[in-house]
């Protein structure tokens, strides 16, 4: 029998066995009715505070997952797709094809598109790559755009072209300081002057944000809130660097700790600086698709989670099961507090308590 919820493999069940996992395929088949009956609601904790749900994709297509989630649009549109595992690069009208048929499928809703995060473990098969010692503190993101600004110009061309077509924004991933925005909005404001000259349509009022998953820009965000109208914090590049964890190694996995002090601060300081500068902040790292994680995120001051398609329904249903006293509680705490093992602790507990049936089938 494969138990699928704990990674667990049993060889030759006995009665009893059979007997409690019948039981809890029973508990799985009511929350699934659950979240089917919260689909089309929206994240409302119980004492009204307002949540926007909204998805992860990495392909145009994805569309449909989305809509069927239940989630508000696209909070994270990953392009890499349309660069790796080709042999040529895709043409801006290609870019644009696919850009305009997610926008328009979503329409009203937002589709965030992050320009592309190639480098680190995804590199451009047709290009000369040199290795690198450290790849994921190398030539990737922003970095590679602004070095390879043909590559750039097509696809920045081909979103701020779909912007005509639906609700676009587009955000930057990896910035470390202010430089890299100021370059990086610098061609955006070039190649909106190429699109006016060409007759081409574009929204003029194009939101662009940056991502903060680089401990540099958590620290200047009250500055960088004044260029930029959002920021999504992309929790799995956050942690790593902040920790200085591979979490792919397996003699240091342990230490990569979502719930560790300095992360819970570098998050509060993300949002008092979006608070400042009245602009919305987002979480589309791993940590906003993990029920455990919503109340303390919520409680940070968090406008937006963005998940996996699959985990939305699931967040949503977490959400509408909380206060926002008690998230702000927890994250009061989380704040004042010197342990990662007794924020999760905290954070587990209320999760557990607030919606049981999200963890019963869960070792």
């Amino acid at each position: 029998m494969l138990d699928g919820f704990n990674g667990v493999v049993i060889l030759n069940p006995t009665d009893q066995t059979l007997f409690e996992y019948g039981q809890l395929i029973r508990k799985q088949v009511t929350l699934q009715e659950k979240l089917r009956d919260i689909l089309l609601k929206p994240a409302i904790t119980l004492d009204g505070h307002r949540v926007f749900l909204t998805a992860n994709v990495e392909q145009a297509g994805d569309s449909d997952s989305v809509t069927a989630s239940g989630a508000e649009g696209v909070g994270l549109f990953r392009t890499e797709y349309l660069f790796i595992n080709r042999d040529m690069l895709p043409t801006e009208e290609e870019q644009y094809q696919a850009y305009r048929q997610i926008a328009e499928a979503l329409k009203p809703h937002p589709v965030t598109i992050r320009t592309f995060d190639l480098g680190g473990d995804k590199f451009l098969s047709h290009l000369q790559v040199p290795s690198e010692m450290n790849p994921f503190l190398g030539w990737r993101a922003i970095r590679f755009c602004l070095a390879e600004k043909d590559v750039f110009r097509g696809q920045l061309r081909a979103i701020l072209r779909a912007s005509a077509h639906g609700n676009v924004r587009m955000m930057y991933p990896m910035i470390s300081g202010m430089e890299e925005l100021y370059q990086a909005n610098a061609l955006v404001e070039e190649y909106k002057g190429e699109l006016r000259k060409e007759g081409l349509a574009f929204d003029e009022k194009l939101e662009i944000g940056a991502m903060i998953e680089i401990p540099s820009a958590a620290l200047i965000a009250d500055t960088m809130g004044k260029r930029v109208k959002f920021f999504s914090i992309g929790t799995n590049d956050l942690i790593q660097y902040a920790l200085a964890v591979d979490r792919m190694n397996e003699k240091i996995a342990h230490l990569y700790e979502p719930t560790h002090p300095a992360i819970v601060r570098l998050i509060k300081m993300t949002v008092d600086a979006a608070r400042k500068n009245k602009i919305s902040v987002s979480v589309c790292g791993e940590m906003a698709g993990e029920p455990i994680m919503t109340a303390l995120l919520i409680g940070l001051g968090v406008d937006e989670l963005s998940a996996a398609p699959p985990l939305v329904p699931q967040i949503k249903y977490m959400v509408r099961r909380l206060k926002l006293a008690e998230a702000q509680a927890l994250a009061e705490f989380a704040l004042n507090c010197e342990s990662g093992a007794e924020i999760l602790a905290k954070c587990q507990e209320l999760a557990w308590h607030s919606a049981p049936s999200l963890f019963e089938s869960k070792a």
